[in-house]
């Protein structure tokens, strides 16, 4: 039978909190608009609309997946990030607003938007930071590298769903060990968090994203790093710019990675919760 869209919610946020997730009604919030075609501010302005049936059929299909800890993103199919709409698969990793703060350490960087710049992105995934950059930079192209053929394919069409599909290429490979020529700006948010590390996580990125974005090759979660820095070192152009995202407590060590490759000491740019998320720097410097 049909149900008062506020009595919904409420029953909804409550299986949620049970369940564990955090800001449970936040996230009621969201599939119930999702489940019923309404915006987030209709469930508050209209607590009297009757649900469907047909409608609670679907929100409880959602429900019982955000339950098992599944991400709401995930559910959905899509990401918001930066200005962009970006479409998920299981082979992608579901960016986080921290990255955000990759993209905004490159744009400090380039002093001319104009610049017919060529970027390249290690361990592309969605596209995520190659997809943005391209939309702030109009006269930029890039490439973007991933390992799984699945998240390639998912960045490309990003690309093309955001508008800067023409300006973009993606290739299935390890790193730049494939790439020749060079590069304005190179950057990666690559795998670093310690394979120990992986079982403290949350539900949400323990069980959902892939293991192939999450885990850092070595004990330490650095190895991505210390195979992705020497070939941006040979792909830069002089001066050319490398800014990778790193994990709590990395910076340092990824920092002395940088300038053992011939770059200047990096620029540390921290996320909103202040940690040290982004290292940038230029090719060539001492």
């Amino acid at each position: 039978m049909e149900e008062p869209l506020g009595q919904v919610l409420q029953t909804v946020t409550c299986r949620l909190d049970a369940a564990g997730v955090d800001n449970p009604r936040f996230d009621a919030r969201q599939l119930i608009a999702a489940a019923t075609g309404l915006s987030a501010r209709s469930l508050s302005l209209h607590p009297d609309r009757p649900v469907s049936v047909a409608e609670q059929e679907v929100l409880e299909t959602f429900v019982r997946r955000r339950e098992a800890r599944e991400p709401v993103a995930r559910i959905m199919g899509h990401r918001g990030f930066w200005t962009l709409e970006l479409a998920l698969n299981a082979a992608t990793l579901d960016p986080r607003p921290d990255t955000e703060t990759l993209v905004e350490a490159v744009l400090r960087n380039i002093p001319d938007p104009d610049i017919p710049l060529r970027i390249l992105d290690l361990g592309t995934g969605s596209g995520a930071i190659l997809v943005a950059l391209l939309r702030e930079l109009p006269h930029a192209y890039g490439v973007g590298i991933d390992l799984a053929p699945a998240a390639a394919a998912m960045a490309f069409c990003n690309a093309h769903a955001n508008g800067v599909g023409d300006r973009a290429s993606f290739i299935v490979g390890s790193w730049g060990q494939s790439l020749v020529g060079t590069f304005d700006v190179i950057v990666s948010n690559p795998p670093y968090i310690p394979l120990s590390d992986i079982a403290t996580l949350e539900p949400e990125v323990r069980l959902y994203d892939p293991a192939l974005a999450l885990v850092g090759a070595d004990d330490d979660g650095l190895g991505c790093y210390r195979a992705l820095i020497p070939d941006a070192a040979r792909l830069l152009s002089p001066g050319g710019l490398l800014a990778v995202e790193v994990g709590i407590g990395q910076a340092d060590a990824v920092a002395a990675l940088f300038t053992a490759h011939g770059f200047s000491v990096p620029t540390r740019y921290p996320d909103l919760g202040g940690v040290e998320r982004c290292l940038a720097s230029v090719s060539g410097g001492s």
